[in-house]
């Protein structure tokens, strides 16, 4: 473990400023005003050496605009010396590259081996340490928030701890934009990654973008996860622009982010594909700037490089010029997003007001009228009920203790199937598996010709973001 002391802010300024290639604003930025869709792989292993021969692959063989540092377990809940042990005695059984225990300095060379700029994806509540060492590794994206990055994962890290934590790494990218150093911040809008609403997932960042954004940060990726729905999952994004309009300052720059499918995948090359091409044609469709990909593998366990390979070129299709000419039925998106803004809008309104904000929040969830579904966290209720209507957006059965208005609601049941209304609780749980296995192959029409095999560490790419810590 590199126990040296970090160092100093003006260092690690002049470092990332030296690297001479752009931040991940940068890249944002130019995908945007380019109208295309950057794109960036998950990839995480515990070894230096693999973890760097793993991006440089990744690099040469796909050339993407961004590239991911997926950290381990035992970094994300602070448990260094575990980190420190599984590093020294079995490196390749890590769900991630360990930054903290490897160090600065390492961090620094894996910047200066590629030429894309870095983000950090990790997991953690409480990531104080992680993101002073992320900044002095020159890396200019670090993911997560206060709530996005507590309950999905945590059984019991109060809201209050967490939330007090991103504020103060919140602060500190705001004393490094004043040095003209730009860190994006990306928001965790794929929470649980199982059947989210929209409107809670954009409700959720917009509180967390809220406080960001009056703390200093002026660099935001707002990540919203495809839920399988064209329509529905285009319009989400297209309200991220029109939500931000309405609560963040002008100055501030926003990006959409699509995560693709975090759920449930396929299992056949050709389904999972389709799957994956769903998604990055959803980015590009619904104005994101950067898609994060997914890949034939996911259906089995961590994929290896060639995989990543395989899924940020297929993504990258969508950024054809062939696509601009494709056309959505206008008015339904403009109808699905209404509703969505108007859900997070009674969702967020009722504590945007409160002179304590973090307060307002953690209190909203002991009552209920914010709530994450099938949240792992026991200060989350998890009393909202999501399915999926008949064409296969996700709604609310239930909503809990959700604050929405009759005419939410009475629209929500109106795009239910008769089956849901009418289901006894039993039945209700098939349903919801089958919401949950919405993409999976039924029995028997599985393809099993891309099982992966028994890879070296070097080629893997770990995905920790859906292993939850107890």
């Amino acid at each position: 473990m590199d126990t040296d002391e970090l160092p100093s802010a003006a260092d690690s300024i002049g470092f990332i400023k030296g690297l001479n290639k752009p931040t991940v604003s940068d890249v944002l930025r130019a995908a945007q005003a380019q109208g295309l869709v950057a794109v960036q792989p998950r990839c995480g292993v515990g070894g230096h050496e693999q973890m760097r021969a793993l991006l440089l692959a990744l690099e040469e063989g796909a050339h993407p605009d961004v590239l991911s540092l997926t950290i381990d377990s035992y970094t994300r809940l602070n448990q260094f010396d575990r980190a420190l042990s599984s590093l020294s005695n079995a490196p390749e059984e890590m769900n991630g590259y360990p930054l903290v225990t490897h160090g600065w300095r390492r961090g620094r060379d894996l910047n200066q081996a590629v030429s894309a700029p870095l983000e950090v994806r990790h997991g953690s509540p409480l990531p104080r340490r992680l993101f002073d060492t992320t900044i002095a590794s020159g890396i200019t994206s670090f993911e997560g928030g206060g709530i996005s990055y507590n309950l999905p994962y945590c059984k019991d890290v109060p809201l209050a701890a967490s939330l007090d934590a991103y504020a103060e790494i919140d602060a500190r990218c705001g004393e490094l934009a004043q040095a003209d150093v730009v860190v994006d911040r990306e928001l965790f809008g794929s929470l649980t990654g199982v059947l989210v609403p929209p409107s809670v997932s954009l409700a959720i960042s917009v509180l967390e973008a809220v406080m960001a954004t009056r703390a200093g940060v002026t660099c935001i990726s707002i990540a919203y996860p495809q839920a399988g729905n064209l329509v529905q999952d285009v319009a989400a994004l297209r309200a991220i622009r029109s939500l931000a309009g309405r609560y963040l300052p002008s100055s501030v720059d926003v990006h959409p982010v699509l995560h693709e499918f975090m759920g449930v995948f396929p299992k056949s090359r050709a389904r999972a594909e389709q799957l994956i091409f769903a998604g990055a044609l959803t980015a590009r469709l619904g104005g994101a700037a950067k898609v994060v990909t997914k890949t034939v593998q996911e259906g089995y366990g961590i994929p290896d490089a060639s995989a990543n390979i395989h899924g940020m070129r297929l993504a990258r299709i969508a950024n054809a010029p062939f696509v601009s000419a494709i056309r959505l039925d206008e008015d339904a998106l403009e109808e699905e997003q209404h509703w969505i803004e108007r859900e997070v809008d009674e969702i967020v309104g009722p504590l945007l007001g409160a002179a304590s904000l973090p307060l307002a929040i953690s209190s909203a969830f002991e009552r209920g009228s914010l709530d994450v579904p099938f949240s792992a966290s026991r200060h989350a209720r998890s009393n909202v009920m999501p399915c999926r209507d008949r064409a296969g957006a996700v709604r609310y059965l239930d909503a809990g203790g959700l604050p929405f208005s009759e005419d939410v609601m009475r629209r929500n049941r109106s795009l239910l199937d008769d089956r849901w209304l009418t289901a006894t609780d039993h039945d209700r749980m098939r349903l919801l598996m089958a919401d949950i296995n919405y993409f999976l192959e039924p029995p028997g029409e599985q393809d099993f010709d891309f099982a992966p095999t028994v890879v070296d560490s070097a080629t893997q790419g770990a995905d920790p973001e859906e292993t939850y810590a107890a």
